[in-house]
């Protein structure tokens, strides 16, 4: 444990849980996405749909989307921006189920025409937990270097993934990879001790079978 996760992160208030982890939940939809938004649909559950307005859960979540850091006073506008740009923001109240109370799944669209889609919750702190993206279950924090590669399932492919890394040096932490059925599709979350240089990401992208190679550094 450090002071962070004592004191909570700097950020734009009112609460660390639904501010600075809403925040960096929309950062990671941003990131993830990674082009310029043109619609965001954000589903809050629980806690999160009682109080968002009140706690700037949704002024958080925007601010994170176009890249906001937890800190940065443009999240106060938030709203404002997104509508000046020409992005489309919903909010919806649902039950996502058997889940923290601080949930909410983004479901977001980019100026390409490109979409995708999370699960996630604010735990506290700032801290936040993935638990499903681009329609998998997954468990990562956001609190490493993280890679995360849609790809089709083959035999071999996360032999040639982690050879990779380990000529570059780069030392796994925690790796877990979900796939529809055998074959299908399938994604890979890799949590490192070290970054990804873009050469390595081009490396990696070059394998057969890969979708795409997306890198996070710690939110």
């Amino acid at each position: 444990m450090n002071i962070l996760d004592i004191l909570g992160p700097v950020m734009i208030g009112p609460s660390s849980s639904h501010t600075a982890g809403a925040a960096r939940i929309g950062r990671l939809a941003g990131i993830v996405l990674g082009e310029p938004p043109a619609a965001a649909d954000f589903y809050l559950h629980g806690s999160f749909a009682e109080t968002y307005q009140g706690h700037g859960t949704d002024r958080a979540l925007v601010g994170g989307l176009l890249g906001f850091d937890t800190a940065d006073e443009r999240i106060r506008q938030s709203l404002e921006l997104a509508a000046a740009a020409g992005i489309s923001i919903s909010f919806n109240r649902t039950d996502l189920g058997d889940v923290h109370p601080n949930t909410v799944k983004a479901m977001v669209k980019g100026k390409s025409g490109k979409t995708i889609d999370l699960v996630a919750s604010s735990i506290g702190g700032g801290n936040i937990r993935v638990v499903e993206l681009l329609g998998f279950p997954v468990d990562f924090s956001g609190q490493f270097h993280t890679i995360i590669i849609p790809h089709r399932d083959r035999p071999g492919l996360i032999a040639a993934v982690s050879s990779l890394l380990a000529e570059r040096g780069i030392n796994i932490a925690q790796m877990k990879v979900t796939r529809e059925q055998r074959g299908a599709e399938a994604i890979m979350i890799i949590e490192a001790d070290q970054s990804c240089p873009t050469e390595l990401v081009e490396q990696l992208a070059a394998i057969p079978d890969i979708r795409d190679v997306i890198t996070v550094r710690p939110l």
